[in-house]
């Protein structure tokens, strides 16, 4: 055979080809595009925050258990946390009016921190995690005139009713 009758062919086979491989890989879930993540983990889960919390805070260390006995009278109108739309929850960030998604992040083996997701951990806007144990949290902003202002806030978690 030519040359010019054996293009026609390896064409013809390589079409075959392609169309054989695209059908068999048409009953498999397409690959999911992952985006890079941040350079942090998120050792606090959405889930082990969602829900309904007493508030309250203090500015003096000798105020904390007091503080946590106030924030558990909160539930009586709660903080509420919500699951965010990106795997995050919702919270206020300081003087919004509106909740924010933040996530926990941290730089093993170092604090964690509660803040927005597309920002390193330990930024300005971040508050620090002092205790988290599943019914109770702890957070202190890092700005240091937000915490003169706000304090440090304690979270109880409200009983489920």
């Amino acid at each position: 055979m030519n040359r010019t009758a054996l293009l026609p062919r390896a064409l013809l086979v390589g079409a075959i080809a392609s169309l054989a491989a695209a059908c068999a890989g048409g009953n498999q879930p397409p690959s999911p595009q992952v985006p890079a993540g941040p350079g942090y983990s998120s050792p606090i889960t959405a889930d082990q925050v969602v829900g309904k919390w007493g508030l309250a805070a203090f500015h003096r260390p000798e105020d904390a258990a007091r503080t946590e006995q106030q924030a558990q009278q909160g539930c009586r109108q709660p903080y509420v946390i919500n699951r965010g739309s990106s795997g995050g929850f919702m919270m206020y960030l300081a003087d919004q009016s509106e909740p924010s998604e933040v996530v926990s992040k941290q730089n093993p083996p170092g604090p964690i921190y509660i803040g927005l997701p597309d920002e390193p951990p330990g930024g300005d806007g971040d508050r620090e995690v002092l205790r988290f144990d599943g019914s109770v949290m702890v957070l202190k902003w890092l700005d240091k005139e937000v915490a003169g202002r706000y304090g440090t806030m304690v979270y109880v978690r409200c009983p489920q009713q």
